[in-house]
């Protein structure tokens, strides 16, 4: 086949990472339970939206502080996970009292986390899998009493779970929306891509490795997705795949150009080119005049953030940290 999907799992962090582990063990039926940030207030660690797993073969997937609190997090899933039923979890490290004691956890806020156990959700892998093929956030909404909606894309599911909590955990309801993770196609591999991958899953990305050269073929089972043919052909191929991002790095100026040439035809907002800018405007004088107009708007060349070093670690890391602020930008 020339498109092969790799079986590989972003390491543990990140809201990709989180949702992977926890379909993982719905999958196996595990007493894990996941934990979700869905309020905040004041200094806090995280946001709302944020999750973290806890319990299951996997251990604890993702954090929600700088470690002072998942002990307590831990104790209370592993509650919530022995009597299948959804608890609330509310963390206020705001009081004058415990700073000027000496027993502050260091940030100055306030978390409400839902604690769900997967056990009592069936059907929840389904619905990660559709969020990491979706365009479309996933959008979860919780009652007080227990009613939770989630859905997907197309796909929707809802569970009434039993709350465990007997005081006020508030009115609710409370909805968070996670975005779908993002997506880059990776023209080229080369010395900086067994550091760069490994970085982009890390950050969430999902990531498309094209190559058809054999030296760097074992790269191919670090991306997401593999596709071995020319950049022409792996275009069409992406065609009705979402791209948010391209970086062109083969290390060979003819197989650089015809994959310029092939993105300029493409919506992809950001393109990035590997090598200094004299090979940038080589590339251009090659180019009809028509690919460069195209491209001009949404090329960074020489792609990465000016971080100092060298070497194709430093190269990746400054590639990783671009198309992160670029994912972020306001």
């Amino acid at each position: 086949m020339d498109i092969e999907v790799a079986v590989t799992r972003s390491p543990p962090g990140g809201p990709r990472a989180v949702l992977e582990a926890s379909a993982l063990a719905a999958e196996r039926d595990e007493a894990a339970v996941l934990a979700l940030v869905v309020a905040t207030e004041g200094s806090t660690y995280v946001r709302s939206g944020t999750m973290a797993l806890f319990g299951g073969e996997s251990g604890q997937v993702g954090w929600l502080s700088g470690g002072c609190l998942e002990p307590e997090i831990e104790r209370r899933a592993q509650r919530a996970a022995a009597a299948g039923g959804m608890d609330w979890l509310d963390i206020d490290t705001r009081d004058d009292e415990d700073l000027f004691s000496g027993s502050a956890l260091g940030c100055r806020g306030r978390l409400r986390l839902a604690l769900l156990p997967l056990r009592s959700m069936p059907r929840w892998g389904e619905l990660v899998q559709a969020w990491l093929r979706a365009e479309a956030p996933l959008c979860i909404a919780i009652s007080a009493a227990g009613e939770l909606r989630a859905h997907a894309g197309a796909l929707e599911q809802q569970w009434q779970l039993a709350p465990l909590s007997a005081g006020d955990v508030g009115s609710g309801p409370w909805s968070v929306d996670i975005a779908a993770p993002p997506t880059v196609a990776i023209f080229g591999a080369g010395p900086e891509t067994p550091a760069l991958l490994p970085a982009l899953r890390t950050l969430g990305w999902m990531v498309t490795l094209v190559e058809q050269r054999p030296r760097w073929a074992p790269l191919a089972a670090t991306a997401d997705t593999a596709i071995e043919r020319a950049p022409q052909a792996a275009i069409a191929a992406l065609a009705n795949a979402r791209c948010d991002a391209a970086l062109v790095m083969h290390h060979h100026f003819e197989l650089d150009r015809e994959a310029l040439a092939a993105l300029a035809d493409t919506g992809i907002g950001f393109i990035g080119l590997l090598g200094p800018p004299r090979r940038r405007d080589d590339l251009f004088r090659v180019l009809p005049p028509a690919a460069c107009v195209a491209l001009a708007p949404r090329l960074h060349a020489p792609v990465g953030l000016n971080l100092g070093g060298h070497g194709p670690e430093a190269i990746a890391l400054s590639i990783a940290a671009q198309l992160h602020a670029y994912r972020h930008a306001p």
